[in-house]
């Protein structure tokens, strides 16, 4: 029978063999890694030698990895073949221009015609033995020897031909010669040579004729005809992209020469040609959009071509319309080219068409904004100067000190239609969240600026704008939700009409009837939206501020003063203060009501709360800011501010509001104590202590835990600390011997109930205050003492104290723990 080891000791000779297996894998592996280097290094070197004649060791004296070369075979050939073709074109033109005097006529072409026959038939030679790079280089030669052979041809033979002529008919000749010359010999360079030369000779041999710019811009676009022809039809990426790059320039050359001849004419025959030639230029572009491969070539070509045609009918409207009409003129063209979308046209080319004309229709927009800015930010100028009379008409009201823009007369046309087009295509495009919001925007700025364009009187103008803030708001609660927030398109709505209000608000200031008018309308406007719960956020403090502005008007126009008119402001706070309490704690009436619809539309109210309250602190600043000349009513707008904090405190969510309510009713006994000359501080420090103290005695009776420093000691020393103050300076006996009967009394009260903080300003109080009445006659004994006997008394005391220091300190522990035992 087999003696079969323990477990453990056959799992341990298992590890150990697995060990040795790891080891043998890992320095084999090592030594295969070699091996493949070494290989490839050896065929690197030794292209030609056999699969048997590699080594089987590494070389002497070259370790374990061999060099590689740093360059290539194939870039060293190609480095060599450049080099020696660019020195001997380089020589070629140093004989042609420097030497050629030096022979006659018969020893120059027998040199130019014996280089270039050469240098072209060389590369059929090379061809055959295999030598193709070789070749290329030749060729290269031969073909810049045929640019000599034409310089010098004009030399010699024809001196007195009008250069711009000789060179067209020359680079014609000589594109020919390279295209049939690269064709037969298959060569890469010549062909694309030979297209870029193909650009010059159309443009030259206009140039040479005397062409005018019209006709020049015509060979241009004929040109890029060309080029594009070719870049669709060939085969080879080199001349594709020679040709592309050639089409481009020219093309772009044409159409900018096209486009400034159509916008620069003086009449509608020159506009009407270069218009021609735009639409030229656009249907190449359609044409090499349609059969290019790649599609976003194809949107960006029919994205040109649209501007195209826009451009040229916008020239030819330019001197045959009225210059207010161009643009509405180009807008027309634009919104033609979404005809194309129901075409069988290439999908591509919709889609370029498309974005053109959104492209003209955002510029027409921004055609506009002078003016959409100048009817929203012109109101402000006439803010410097209210009640200044009433202007001629609304434009003068509006374009208060402002300069007017020009041809402006059909931007509302404009804005218009671009927002009837967004709301028509809103249906069939996938942005209709944003299209929903751009287009009531533009057809409030066409409602805007309507009343200025047609300069309609100032009442008229007026009562038109607020039929906008009017629009707004009845858009902004038809497409409110009542259970949500405000959608994109509401929230739109709201902002509209609240900028609309504010220049609305400006604008009246230039009459007074106006302004009461006008604030008293907004008022009534905001506050009707602000009963939906979507828009009340927003137009309940709206409401507010316009009322707050008709208080201010109505005190300016009664003739009243400012401190008077903050007593007709002060009604603002009250009103919020009460619209917020029948608005907050929404989550408590929601859950008792049981109703859904009862609930969302307190959640809705909720939201509105605390911009309302906002709203009516601004108007209780205000009021502080008017009353503040006159102490007497600002203590009283200051009270009443108080009331009305206190009310707001009653809610249970806001009883944060008190000590607000406090701080307003205090700073009013100040005030009004100040109004009286009133120097004694007790007077208004005494207005503190007394609410203080109640209240920290009724926080104390519902919890015995709170300290007595928490409880009576802010209101103690409220009193206490300027007293002691004030009666260290005063030389008179009432105020001294007042404090410290109060100290004595708050003493024996800390006492009588075991309460900390009274136990310690109470008798700090009054030993300071004994120590002040006693400070004269202490004075008079120092004084009469002689002088060695303080430092006696000092140094006895110092001796006292350092025999019973201890004593001391345990009597201090003590006190300090009693102490701690009082509440």
């Amino acid at each position: 029978m087999t003696n079969l080891p323990p477990p453990a000791e056959e799992l341990r000779f298992l590890d150990a063999e697995l060990r040795q297996l790891d080891v043998r894998r890992a320095t084999l592996l090592r030594r295969r890694a070699w091996l493949v280097h070494t290989l490839q290094a050896t065929a690197a070197r030794q292209p030609a030698l056999g699969p048997g004649t590699a080594p089987v060791g590494p070389p002497a004296g070259t370790g374990a990895a061999a060099r590689r070369p740093e360059a290539t075979a194939p870039g060293v050939q190609n480095v060599l073949l450049v080099l020696g073709g660019v020195l001997l074109t380089i020589a070629a033109i140093a004989f042609t221009l420097v030497s050629w005097g030096h022979l006659g006529i018969a020893g120059r072409a027998l040199v130019l015609g014996a280089l270039t026959v050469g240098a072209l038939g060389a590369p059929v030679a090379l061809l055959r033995r295999g030598l193709r790079s070789t070749a290329e280089a030749v060729a290269a030669l031969g073909t810049a020897l045929t640019v000599l052979d034409a310089y010098a041809l004009h030399e010699v033979a024809f001196p007195g031909t009008d250069g711009a002529g000789y060179t067209a008919t020359a680079s014609a000749v000589l594109a020919a010669l390279w295209a049939v010359y690269g064709v037969r010999l298959g060569l890469r360079h010549p062909l694309p040579l030979a297209v870029a030369t193909a650009h010059l000779p159309l443009l030259l041999g206009a140039i040479a004729v005397g062409a005018g710019p019209y006709t020049l811009t015509a060979v241009s676009l004929a040109t890029a005809a060309g080029g594009t022809a070719v870049a669709l039809r060939a085969a080879l990426l080199p001349v594709r992209i020679v040709a592309v790059t050639g089409a481009l320039g020219t093309g772009a050359a044409g159409v900018l020469s096209a486009g400034w001849l159509c916008w620069s004419a003086s009449g509608p025959g020159p506009a009407a040609r270069a218009a021609a030639l735009l639409l030229v230029a656009a249907a190449l572009a359609l044409v090499a959009g349609r059969f290019v491969p790649r599609p976003e070539i194809s949107v960006g070509a029919a994205f040109a071509a649209g501007l195209c045609v826009v451009a040229g009918a916008g020239g030819v409207l330019r001197v045959t319309v009225p210059g207010e009409w161009t643009v509405p003129g180009c807008l027309a063209c634009a919104i033609a080219l979404l005809a194309t979308e129901r075409t069988r046209l290439h999908h591509p080319l919709r889609q370029g068409l498309v974005r053109a004309s959104a492209a003209v229709q955002g510029f027409a927009v921004l055609w506009t904004l002078p003016l959409v800015a100048g009817c929203v930010l012109g109101p402000a100028v006439r803010g410097a100067h209210p009640w200044s009379g009433t202007p001629r008409d609304f434009r003068d009201a509006v374009f208060a000190g402002l300069p007017r823009p020009p041809y402006a007369g059909t931007a509302p046309l404009v804005l218009a239609v671009v927002a009837a087009v967004l709301v028509v295509a809103g249906h069939r495009t996938a942005r209709r969240p944003a299209v929903t919001v751009a287009a009531p925007v533009l057809g409030w700025a066409a409602a805007l600026v309507l009343p200025v364009v047609l300069q309609l009187p100032y009442a008229a103008g007026l009562v038109a704008h607020a039929v906008v803030v009017a629009a707004a708001l009845f858009f902004a609660v038809r497409l409110g939700r009542a259970d949500k927030r405000p959608s994109p398109p509401s929230l739109t709505a709201l902002l509209l009409a609240l900028v609309t209000s504010v220049g609305l608000a400006l604008v009246s200031l230039a009459s007074e009837p106006a302004t009461i008018a006008v604030l008293g309308t907004l008022t009534v406007l905001f506050a009707a939206a602000g009963l939906r719960p979507g828009p009340a956020p927003f137009a309940a403090p709206a409401a507010l501020c316009h009322a707050t502005a008709l208080a201010c008007a109505i005190g300016a126009s009664a003739g009243r003063p400012p401190h008077h008119t903050a007593l007709l402001v002060l009604v603002v706070p009250a009103v919020a203060a009460l619209i917020a309490s029948r608005t907050g704690g929404s989550r408590t009436g929601g859950s008792r009501t049981g109703g859904s619809r009862t609930g969302g539309s307190r959640t809705g109210g909720s939201r509105a709360t605390v911009p309302v309250e906002v709203a009516g602190a601004a108007a209780g600043l205000l009021a502080l800011a008017l009353a503040a000349p006159e102490p007497p009513m600002l203590a009283l707008v200051l009270s009443l501010c108080g009331a009305v904090a206190a009310a707001t405190a009653l809610r249970p969510e806001r009883r944060a509001a008190g000590w607000a309510a406090a701080a307003l009713f205090l700073l009013a006994t100040w005030v009004r104590l100040a109004a009286w000359d009133v120097a004694a501080p007790e007077a208004y420090t005494l207005p503190v202590t007394g609410p203080a103290l109640i209240v920290g005695l009724l926080r104390r009776r519902r919890d015995a835990a709170v300290s007595s420093w928490t409880a009576y000691g802010s209101g103690l020393a409220v009193t206490l600390v300027p007293s002691l103050l004030a009666a260290w300076d005063d030389q008179h006996w009432l105020r001294p011997l007042a404090l410290g009967v109060a100290a004595l009394a708050v003493t024996l009260a800390g006492a009588r109930h075991r309460l900390q903080a009274p136990l310690v300003l109470g008798p700090g109080v009054l030993a300071l205050v004994a120590l002040h009445e006693l400070t004269p006659y202490l004075a008079q004994v120092v004084g009469a003492l002689p002088r060695w006997a303080p430092p006696a008394v000092v140094g006895l005391v110092l001796l006292v104290l350092g025999a019973t220091y201890e004593q001391r300190l345990r009597d201090a522990r003590r006190l300090r723990e009693a102490l701690g035992r009082l509440g």
